[in-house]
């Protein structure tokens, strides 16, 4: 049987544990990532692959080996009834960016215009594994020129100009360079370019860097499109990978908030029954 002196100890224990609990209790937990965090995470894997793999880095060696197969043909077919072009994206295509990426990542941002342009006004981009030693065979042994088509803005000429020739990169010049000037739909520039040269060949890393159609993805997640265009595709355009965002991301996310954003991804796996 306990003594009054040890039962006051032992009341005085508990009230001393129940003070650092409701202490304890009182104090701010650890506030859940934000919906930008999160979305940011959720293109890590993305990032790192493209970044990092050697398989993204094949597929870039092995897509521009396929283009010297696919120019020497539509060159052959052509009949030498120029002038010929070659039309490229640049981002993604000629261009890795993807460690702006990973510091976005690393930072728990997403994309936004401020932290874009500081990457770009570097112009310290690498060339995508293959591009330049294609795009001078096309410019000094097929005689195509080259013209690149981006989504950059019309801001961003003189660093993008200065990266593709600090690169080596043939055409790497204003008249080449055709940049977005308030709508990213390239259908008119291709068309401009169309208009006084046979084009031989398309790259990039977006369908819609072929044909402006793809850009509807309400059908099978645009795939019925693919089905539809399969044989200008084959002949025409090389694509290259890209997991870390594109019309195919858009499509789920949407535009506005990163909340809603967020929102729209969750809904997309309850939709599908994933």
């Amino acid at each position: 049987m306990k003594t009054p002196l040890q039962l006051n100890r032992l009341a005085t224990l508990a009230l001393a544990v129940a003070f650092l609990m409701a202490c304890s209790s009182s104090k701010p937990s650890a506030q859940a990532p934000g919906h930008e965090a999160l979305l940011a995470q959720q293109g890590a894997d993305a990032v790192l692959w493209q970044n990092a793999s050697a398989e993204a880095y094949w597929m870039y060696r092995q897509a521009y080996q396929h283009a010297y197969l696919k120019l020497e043909s539509n060159l052959a077919q052509a009949g030498g009834a120029g002038p010929f072009a070659v039309i490229v994206d640049i981002d993604e295509t000629v261009l890795d960016n993807s460690p702006y990426q990973v510091e976005a990542i690393k930072q728990g941002r997403t994309f936004n215009q401020s932290t874009w342009r500081e990457w770009t006004d570097k112009a310290e981009a690498k060339a995508s594994p293959g591009a330049v030693e294609f795009l001078r065979f096309a410019a000094q042994q097929a005689k195509c020129e080259v013209f690149y088509i981006t989504n950059r803005d019309i801001r961003e000429k003189a660093s993008t100009l200065n990266n593709l020739q600090d690169l080596g990169f043939p055409d790497a010049d204003e008249m080449h360079l055709l940049m977005m000037d308030g709508n990213s739909d390239k259908t008119d520039r291709r068309a401009r370019v169309r208009a006084t040269h046979q084009v031989l060949l398309l790259v990039g890393d977006q369908l819609r860097d072929f044909d402006e159609r793809f850009k509807d993805r309400s059908a099978n997640n645009g795939k019925k499109v693919v089905d539809a265009l399969a044989d200008s595709l084959a002949r025409y355009f090389v694509l290259l990978p890209n997991p870390m965002y594109g019309t195919w991301r858009d499509a789920i996310h949407g535009k506005g908030t990163d909340a809603e954003k967020h929102a729209r991804m969750k809904a997309w796996f309850e939709i599908n029954g994933y």
